[in-house]
């Protein structure tokens, strides 16, 4: 197996792609002027031999796919064996499952716990250092190959980016209802283990979906920052709840589409070597969803 001597660089890797729809930090109340991308390059295109039919095999060349169909870790020829598979999934799973772990135990002290909760409360500079170390993390896993695959440094990264989106987590759940945040939570279990399952049976292709997804994540950003420009002239009900439902819908849909990136039987799919970033994407849709739900449903105390 042949590894490439340095991972491509972003403007090279991004050249000509489709996008993949922007992930950035929306906040309680708005969206952030500046959201990465899905890098490209960690897509792969199934092989025929994987049992997947692609109907547009005869006239489309996908730009995620390798031309010469060789195992260099982007091609879909890791799909071929289902045993792999199923073990890349399991293991992005089992990350997944420690990452929510960690994040919804810290939103459950600072939820319950009224001194941490005062405590974050008066230490406001703590979430912006959390978010820097968030988008900083966020960027070197999602545009470094090298950093992503090397063992330990991916999963020193992975961690720190958690611990950050957690400390984020509970910070905007300390300013809600504990009865709001249990059933945000609630919800948004039950939303992901719907979603998951879904996926997971439907025939239905989400991964051909990114420019639907795509143009409703630019009208999420742009009410966002409709948000921003109306706080001068007070709180706008009806707008924060359009603005909460869209973001928990474009969410719900990023994970339908991560999900099937998982699975290998679709027209695009997550090469098995990506198993930090595939549970990267799963944790930062659900956290996602966690934080509109509570926009959503929340009512300050």
């Amino acid at each position: 197996m042949s590894m490439p001597t340095e991972p491509p660089s972003y403007t090279e890797a991004t050249a000509g792609d489709k996008p993949q729809g922007p992930r950035g930090l929306a906040g309680a109340t708005q969206a952030l002027p500046f959201v990465p991308f899905h890098p490209s390059w960690a897509y792969v295109h199934p092989s025929p031999s994987s049992g997947y039919s692609n109907p547009y095999a005869s006239d489309v060349s996908s730009p995620y796919s390798d031309p010469s169909d060789s195992w260099d870790g982007l091609s879909g020829s890791g799909w071929e064996d289902k045993s792999i598979r199923r073990m890349f999934i399991r293991k992005v799973f089992a990350i997944l499952m420690l990452q929510l772990m960690v994040t919804f135990g810290v939103v459950a002290l600072f939820t319950f716990c009224e001194q941490v909760r005062m405590f974050v409360q008066f230490h406001r500079v703590l979430y912006l250092a959390s978010y820097i170390t968030f988008m900083g993390t966020y960027l070197v896993l999602a545009c470094s190959t090298s950093a992503r695959r090397r063992h330990p440094t991916n999963l020193i990264l992975l961690g720190i980016f958690t611990l950050a989106m957690s400390y984020m987590a509970g910070m905007l759940a300390s300013y809600h209802n504990t009865r709001v945040v249990l059933l945000c939570v609630g919800i948004c279990a039950l939303v992901c283990l719907g979603v998951t399952l879904f996926c997971f049976q439907t025939k239905f292709d989400f991964t051909l979906c990114h420019g639907l997804i795509f143009s409703l994540m630019m009208v999420l950003m742009m009410t966002g920052l409709l948000l921003v420009f109306t706080v001068p002239f007070g709180y706008i009900p009806w707008l924060q709840t359009a603005y909460a439902g869209l973001g928990a819908l474009v969410f719900t849909l990023f994970l339908a589409f991560d999900v099937q990136l998982l699975m290998g039987n679709r027209r695009y799919s997550l090469s098995p070597e990506e198993h930090v970033f595939g549970a990267l994407c799963l944790y930062m849709d659900i956290v996602y969803i966690f934080f509109f739900l509570l926009q959503l449903f929340g009512s300050r105390e």
